[in-house]
């Protein structure tokens, strides 16, 4: 079974999903998409998949969002697009591709929904969250 995440290592929600897709016991294929970005066809494939539009991907903090006025809905897809290739810093993530699904991990534990075993036992995030208790209980 395969697994891909489109991962930024420095992201702690990137982080804590990568931990819960191998507590669930599956080693992803990790792309680091600032290292690695995604083609254009790919970057389409994925939105299509999770079900949202370009706009619903960028990311705002710590990117040249409000440089380039994003905000402003007179960017049409397209040209989102563009502005993600050109700087896939706007690339919202970690993007997570399972055999169930394709779902942007925000929050992390969204990613318990595609994986293939998503009873990874006690999960607590980097920031002392704790997203799974020792019961095995989703807290929240």
């Amino acid at each position: 079974m395969t697994v891909t995440i489109y991962h930024n290592p420095e992201c702690g929600t990137s982080r804590n999903t990568l931990a819960m897709i191998r507590q669930s016991g599956e080693e992803p294929e990790v792309i680091e998409y600032l290292k690695t970005p995604p083609s254009r066809e790919k970057l389409v494939e994925l939105i299509a998949a999770i079900g949202i539009t370009p706009r619903d991907l960028l990311r705002e903090k710590g990117t040249p969002y409000a440089q380039f006025g994003l905000g402003d809905l007179k960017w049409t897809d397209d040209e989102l697009l563009d502005f993600m290739i050109a700087h896939p810093i706007l690339i919202n993530r970690p993007i997570v591709v399972t055999p169930k699904g394709t779902r942007l991990c925000r929050p992390s534990e969204a990613v318990l929904e595609i994986l293939p075993n998503p009873d990874i036992g006690p999960f607590i995030k980097d920031d002392g969250e704790v997203v799974i208790d020792a019961s095995g209980k989703r807290v929240r």
